[in-house]
């Protein structure tokens, strides 16, 4: 049994979203910038996004103490290029050292790609050409990962012309993932029949959506955040983690878009696990509860509306979270995944992650660290 982690990052290159755009739009272009002290930014233009921070697997308290400094007013310590090991950003470092991390191949997602979504929000056609440069070099790490690493695309739905243009794209690349947002698409639900054009792309391109933790529009209103100086990743959006991808899956099965698209395959990555027996409980109460209050379904639906996330969704869980609970509550819908090499994820990733994930066996340890993700991949 190949071991697959079904969610690890790579970091950007100062320069790669330059490197990869068209020469034309290269003003629209993100960057990684020192300031006077030397510390490192993620800029468009003069504008800057977010401070960039080597992680330290495992350790998070590390990057607290770094944050302190920055907010002191003191100079960078290290050199930031000289400090980034190169397993951080290099494919073939990171591909050759899967051995030594535990797993035999990676899905790998953005890293600084996952700050500036929503900063971007007001500018489509900056949001284009950065994700577009991220993707096409998604498409340099698919080659180069020789099979073992498995890039993950960054897509929009906001322009559905190029959102096809892109698909074409990487799926003759080879790229079979591609992270959306968990959101409202200028204020239309995921379910919104507007949106039927895009599932269906994605099937006909054989390349799986999946939602992952990123500086997406949240759920709430701004105000329950407002006092927050994180503004990426603030406390009340770290408690209600799972909600986003909840709402969306839920607005989509109820909605009938699984449905209307039975070969529509989703993956949600670094969003937690442990909400999902209670959601399906809670999919299915609801609206067997909302057909008898008002007489009538909210939707013919041929299935349950758990079923359709049964049928059609795998979500990665952390080992903390217990699968092996999760897998006897709710069945084999989970993934393998470290976060490496996020501070909050896994020095090592697959010895850690079996300390603490309990005991699995049979097929639904195939599934929990390979099986699922092959099928996200369609393999």
């Amino acid at each position: 049994m190949a071991v697959i982690d079904a969610d690890m990052h790579l970091f950007e290159t100062r320069t790669l979203w330059a490197d990869h755009a068209d020469p034309d739009q290269r003003d629209l272009a993100l960057r990684i910038e020192d300031d006077d002290l030397g510390h490192p930014w993620l800029m468009l233009g003069e504008r800057k996004i977010d401070l960039i921070e080597i992680t330290h697997p495992g350790d998070v308290a590390a990057m607290g103490e770094y944050r302190k400094r920055v907010r002191s007013g003191l100079p960078n310590e290290v050199n930031y290029d000289d400090a980034l090991p190169r397993v951080f950003w290099d494919p073939a470092a990171r591909r050759d050292s899967l051995g030594d991390l535990g797993p035999d191949e990676a899905v790998i997602f953005p890293n600084f790609g996952l700050l500036w979504e929503k900063p971007l929000a007001a500018d489509l056609e900056a949001t284009k050409v950065n994700m577009g440069a991220w993707n096409r070099w998604a498409v340099e790490l698919a080659a180069e990962g020789e099979g073992r690493l498995h890039p993950v695309a960054h897509l929009s739905l906001r322009d559905l012309d190029w959102l096809d243009d892109q698909l074409s794209t990487l799926s003759a690349g080879g790229v079979r993932l591609a992270m959306i947002a968990p959101a409202l698409v200028d204020g239309k639900p995921l379910s919104h029949p507007d949106l039927d054009r895009a599932w269906a792309a994605f099937i006909r391109h054989d390349v799986t959506p999946v939602f992952h933790v990123s500086n997406f529009p949240l759920p709430f209103d701004e105000v329950w955040y407002d006092d927050d100086p994180d503004a990426i990743a603030p406390v009340i959006s770290s408690v209600f983690l799972w909600t986003p991808p909840a709402l969306a899956l839920a607005d989509m099965a109820l909605h009938g878009t699984f449905e209307r698209h039975p070969d529509l395959r989703m993956g949600v990555m670094e969003l937690s696990a442990i909400w999902v027996p209670q959601f399906l409980l809670m999919l299915d109460g609801a609206f067997d509860f909302h057909a008898k209050f008002n007489g009538k379904p909210f939707r013919e639906l041929p299935l349950r509306p758990s079923e359709y996330i049964r049928r059609q969704v795998r979500i990665a869980a952390f080992g903390y979270e217990r699968p092996d609970i999760l897998i006897r509550q709710t069945g084999d819908l989970f993934m393998f995944c470290s976060d490496y090499p996020h501070a909050e994820g896994l020095a090592r990733p697959l010895a850690d992650y079996e300390a603490a994930s309990g005991p699995v066996d049979g097929e639904a340890k195939e599934l929990l660290y390979s099986g699922n993700v092959e099928w996200l991949l369609r393999r």
